[in-house]
């Protein structure tokens, strides 16, 4: 085995199963494991050592075994070394398979005829030509039994139900990754945790221009009805996201914060609509009504009266 295997084989194969298991089992994300924790890069390295040293160690030590012996032990040696591992079964198995004569055995299938001194033996087709050719043909009947017989679901059939089934995989993994939301799929954040953390964003990056109660100082009130770019978890997300008017306004934070940190921050401050701040600025923007809301008849006859009294500047 060590004249089909040298060490120069057997080193390299070993330490790159080992290499391969260490891969396997350390989740590093797109880059190796040995690239991303230099503690695994060390081990592998201290592995390669090890390995050579155990090569070394057991060729000293034939080495030394081989001197001990006398003569007539030493040509036995070299000679059982020398001869390459037989591999029988693999030799009969080739036999059955292709289902040939040996040359000796010749002369029972020849055929009479000849054709200008050639001629031809009457071998029977190889047993796995045959077994193959029994295969397609039970293949084929179930084939056809199964998809024009019994109307099985073909590849369109197939594809589609694949498509669906991605579709809803899709949406049940966008529940979860929250930093995939969007204008489109923000929802109001109603969660202790998410509202803390969107208070901590709001206390760092906000309120400077909207004060801490939403009252506003630079930036617009929050606490009123009244918006400039719109209300709403989409419209507020938005306008976070993107930023407020050109020129003037709020700057985009959609490089600064992830898009989960602006659907907290925004689900956050509309928690101030309603309340009352201690310096409440001046109106702006237009009277904002949620049409996904319906509203009773004497609520918009009151929110009309409301708006013609109120002037909001722009």
């Amino acid at each position: 085995m060590k004249n089909l295997f040298p060490s120069y084989i057997r080193v390299p194969v070993i330490f790159f199963i080992i290499f391969g298991l260490v891969e396997f089992f350390i989740d590093s994300g797109e880059k190796p494991a040995c690239i991303e924790y230099p503690v695994v890069l060390l081990f592998l390295l201290l592995v390669l050592l090890i390995l050579i040293a155990i090569e070394a160690i057991v060729n000293s030590l034939e080495n030394v075994m081989f001197q001990s012996l006398d003569e007539a032990a030493k040509e036995r040696y070299l000679a059982a070394s020398n001869k390459m591992p037989e591999f029988k079964w693999l030799s009969n198995l080739y036999k059955k398979l292709t289902g040939s004569k040996p040359i000796e055995q010749e002369g029972e299938i020849i055929l009479d005829h000849n054709y200008d001194g050639i001629r031809e033996l009457d071998n029977a087709l190889p047993p796995w030509w045959l077994y193959g050719f029994y295969a397609t043909i039970i293949f084929g009947i179930i084939y056809m039994f199964k998809y024009h017989v019994f109307n099985g679901d073909n590849q369109i059939t197939e594809l589609e139900t694949e498509i669906a089934q991605a579709k809803i995989d899709i949406e049940e993994y966008k529940k979860t990754a929250k930093d995939l939301v969007d204008y489109n799929t923000v929802t109001l954040l109603t969660e202790a945790s998410d509202l803390s953390k969107g208070k901590t964003i709001f206390d760092v990056n906000c309120v400077a221009c909207h004060k801490a109660d939403g009252g506003g100082g630079i930036g617009p009130n929050l606490t009123d009805k009244y918006w400039i770019l719109g209300g709403g978890i989409k419209n507020v997300f938005k306008t976070i996201s993107e930023g407020g008017r050109d020129g003037k306004g709020m700057i985009a934070w959609k490089q600064s914060l992830k898009p989960s940190e602006i659907a907290q921050v925004s689900s956050y401050l509309l928690q101030f609509q309603g309340t009352t701040p201690a310096e409440p600025k001046q109106a702006e923007g237009d009277l904002w009504v949620d049409e996904t809301v319906e509203i009773p008849q004497e609520t918009e006859a009151t929110i009309e009266i409301i708006d013609s009294t109120q002037s909001p500047s722009n």
